[in-house]
């Protein structure tokens, strides 16, 4: 077994003294602008994602692709599993911020392609586009954040990108559903495109002076290996989903084929014993990708049963996801506050429970009789969860890295976001599709019924509730030098 390579991604700068008059923190001088930078680009990701939640039940309508609604999520994260892994080598070799420029130009070019697509297969592709672009952008941050900040200040970087989704969450919804409703679902997609270009001129000097004084670092040998393994992955998890979308004997040869492929891969991108939860980093990284499946794969199809099951517009199916957004920053700040470090365990398994409540909550909807504002305050109660929880699992992964294993343990922590998505949509959208969800709609035999649903917000509430089990074991010793050891590996494939 040999050791991981070195990742470029070198200690934080030591926290110095403030000036007199000067604030301690993530917007004092030293680190105003770089703040100001990459909230910017979390701002722009956060917008997307809250307007394409609001137009994408009325887009697979038009497009026929009812059938294929998960897949248009799903797809996002299968393409971005790959992009997180060549961004980390790259980020290692040039610095972030060259992709993270170059993920935001493919993010805008999959938005283009969603927008002009004439059928639901060319609006996936579109999608699959926006995940490379989106896989590059999200590791080139966390590489920032890792160089560029000490560790008392991380938790409230952390809370900077969370805060970054209050604006978007609101407004959101609000011009997605309008334009939906008044303009078309495309110009939700196209419009974005445009909106890049202010961040970029903002953000783009103060970056760029950011990176001149970053600490300097080796660079890391090209790891060919660790992207094909990417690869893998990726094409694995998209045979799968191919096959969970057929539901037949033929689906049964890409399902085994998808199997083949992900699951050595996904072993070897991981760090050691995170599929078997073990004890410190490992299942750290592990409850990433189980906090991320669940919720996003109940917030996937909350639209769609607003506006399906109880007669909403697109802009109100939407407004019901603007809490958990809201409450999402309120978590995030609360696990920043002064103390938190002490609790950090605690934090994570309350943010589990309060995420399956949630679920269950929203399920609550699907019975007539239940007022729809119960979606909306159960989200609320998911976000300060999901704040609570993934910002103390983002913290306690830089605590528990050793520093030249930062970018690299990043990278694995969201290729974990990448995968609990890419599996927990797909298999919301198989069992969507098995129990009847896009075929009677489809033949316009009758409206989408109810069960598929109820069973996977029940399936979701479960894996929170598992999130919240196993939560207890992320207690490891702090790693100041060398490879990450929790697990006995850091995060490079090259230990297996």
């Amino acid at each position: 077994m040999t050791t991981a390579s070195t990742s470029s991604v070198g200690h934080a700068p030591e926290p110095r003294a403030p000036l007199p008059g000067e604030p301690a923190g993530v917007m004092s001088g030293p680190y105003r602008a770089l703040t100001l930078g990459i909230v910017s680009v979390v701002l722009l990701l956060a917008f997307e994602a809250t307007a394409v939640n609001t137009a994408m039940p009325v887009a697979a309508r038009q497009l026929d692709g009812l059938g294929l609604y998960a897949f248009a999520f799903s797809g996002y994260f299968t393409t971005t599993l790959f992009a997180l892994v060549v961004s980390g080598q790259w980020c290692d070799r040039r610095g972030p911020v060259a992709p993270l420029f170059t993920g935001i130009a493919v993010f805008g070019a999959g938005l283009v392609m969603a927008g002009t697509a004439t059928g639901m297969w060319p609006f996936v592709a579109g999608r699959a586009v926006q995940g490379l672009g989106g896989g590059l952008v999200i590791v080139a941050l966390y590489v920032v954040v890792g160089r560029a900040y000490p560790e008392e200040l991380r938790p409230a970087v952390f809370a900077a990108f969370s805060a970054a989704w209050v604006l978007p969450s609101i407004v959101g919804p609000l011009v997605s559903g309008a334009v939906t409703q008044h303009l078309g679902w495309r110009w939700v997609f196209l419009a974005v495109p445009v909106l890049i270009l202010l961040p970029l001129a903002v953000m783009g000097p103060a970056l760029r002076r950011a990176e001149r004084n970053l600490p300097s670092t080796v660079a890391a040998a090209y790891d060919r290996r660790r992207t094909v393994l990417a690869a893998m992955a990726a094409l694995g998890a998209g045979l799968l989903q191919y096959a969970g979308q057929r539901l037949d004997l033929i689906g049964l040869l890409p399902a085994a084929a998808g199997a083949a492929l992900l699951l050595p891969a996904v072993v070897r991108l991981l760090p050691r014993g995170a599929l078997l939860a073990a004890r410190g980093l490992p299942t750290v990284i592990l409850l990433r990708g189980v906090a991320a499946g669940a919720f996003f794969a109940a917030e996937a199809f909350i639209p769609l049963m607003m506006v399906t099951q109880r007669g909403l517009s697109p802009t109100l199916a939407g407004l019901t996801l603007t809490s958990g957004g809201l409450s999402w920053a309120l978590g995030s700040f609360l696990q920043g506050r002064p103390g938190a470090d002490r609790h950090r365990e605690a934090l994570i398994r309350w943010g589990f429970m309060l995420t399956a409540v949630a679920i269950a909550g929203a399920a609550l909807v699907l019975v007539p009789a239940v007022p729809v504002w119960v979606a909306a305050v159960a989200w609320a109660v998911g976000g300060v969860g999901m704040g609570l929880a993934v910002a103390s699992i983002s913290v306690l992964m830089m605590k528990l890295s050793a520093p030249a294993e930062t970018g690299a343990n990043s990278a694995a922590l969201q290729l974990s976001d990448a995968l609990g998505n890419v599996l927990l949509i797909g298999l919301s959208g198989v069992l969507f599709a098995a129990l009847g969800g896009g075929t009677l709609a489809a033949a316009g035999s009758g409206p989408v019924p109810a069960g598929p649903f109820a069973v996977i917000f029940l399936v979701m509430t479960g894996v929170a509730l598992l999130g919240a089990l196993i939560s207890g074991r992320t207690g490891g010793p702090p790693v100041t030098g060398g490879p990450a050891r929790n697990g006995g590996s850091g995060a490079r494939g090259d230990q297996h």
